[in-house]
């Protein structure tokens, strides 16, 4: 069994200014600024949230912190999807080795809604800021796509709704066949966020699942995401 923690949304009126793990607002650096930059446009990447790591989920970590970012603006940039198309980016913090460019700026585009505002025919876009409530559990231990076939409909239909939802940590459910950034790290499960159960916009595609992943020691991060 692999440990996780199922996550909550809670509205924040204000952004929260503690190394804590939260979606939306501004990130709370731990060593300075590093904000990802889109390769394709060359502007700083949305920031979605910080992930404190725990050490009942991610053991030896503790004090670390992980900031996912994604390309997400009015002009569309192919490769989001990818681990490595500069598109997206896990930045950690400390002693953490960026994969794709970062300036040193403290502010950037953020997490969003979009809500009906007077006098609009389309919705409007506004920034957004969640706290979590986090439920410690267990995830069973990933099945093998090989082992997948040999399941009948009901014990792989069981499976795959005990990895389903939002989650820090655990055994990533994949949408579209097992995916991990490359073969060159031991990857771990950092986050796993499914566009339609957040209450904010998040563009994965079509109803897609974003799997955010760090290596042993929480000095790579990666981000991935599938959609239906």
């Amino acid at each position: 069994m692999t440990k996780r923690a199922k996550i909550e949304f809670h509205v924040s009126e204000s952004d929260i200014l503690a190394p804590v793990t939260k979606f939306g607002g501004q990130p709370v650096w731990i060593e300075g600024p590093q904000w990802p930059v889109s390769k394709g446009l060359g502007i700083p990447m949305r920031f979605i949230c910080q992930i404190a790591l725990d050490e009942k989920i991610f053991p030896g970590c503790a004090g670390k912190i992980a900031y996912l970012f994604m390309t997400d603006g009015e002009e569309y940039v192919d490769g989001t999807w990818e681990p490595d198309g500069g598109e997206n980016a896990v930045i950690i913090q400390p002693s953490g080795n960026p994969s794709v460019p970062v300036e040193n700026v403290s502010g950037g585009p953020t997490l969003q809604e979009y809500v009906a505002v007077p006098g609009h025919e389309k919705l409007q876009p506004r920034n957004v800021i969640f706290a979590v409530e986090l439920a410690l559990d267990e995830d069973p231990e990933l099945i093998s796509q090989d082992e997948e076939s040999g399941l009948s409909d009901d014990q792989w239909q069981e499976y795959a709704d005990r990895l389903s939802g939002n989650k820090i940590g655990g055994t990533p459910g994949f949408l579209q066949g097992d995916e991990f950034p490359d073969d060159k790290q031991s990857w771990k499960l950092l986050l796993q966020l499914d566009s339609t159960a957040v209450p904010f916009s998040v563009n994965f595609g079509d109803s897609g699942i974003a799997y955010a992943f760090i290596n042993e020691d929480a000095s790579i991060g990666k981000f991935l995401w599938q959609c239906c």
